[in-house]
């Protein structure tokens, strides 16, 4: 294999091996991105009960919660 040739062959290797890490990267960003959205979709949902729980012992007390 001549210099030229084996440069080539390194340059291609070089090149597949940034393409792969790149890909790996890409997949954890991913990764990282859902599991922040799942995180915060929780606590969207816990900070809901908690207003409405809130809202609802204002109703008992002032006496506008017709469930009672």
């Amino acid at each position: 294999m001549s210099d030229k040739q084996n440069l080539s062959y390194q340059a291609g290797q070089a090149t597949g091996q940034t393409k792969e890490k790149a890909s790996g990267l890409m997949d954890k960003a991913k990764d990282a991105a859902a599991s922040a959205q799942d995180s915060m979709q929780h606590a969207g949902q816990q900070m809901k009960q908690k207003a409405q729980g809130a809202a609802d012992v204002v109703k008992d007390k002032t006496g506008l919660n017709k469930n009672t």
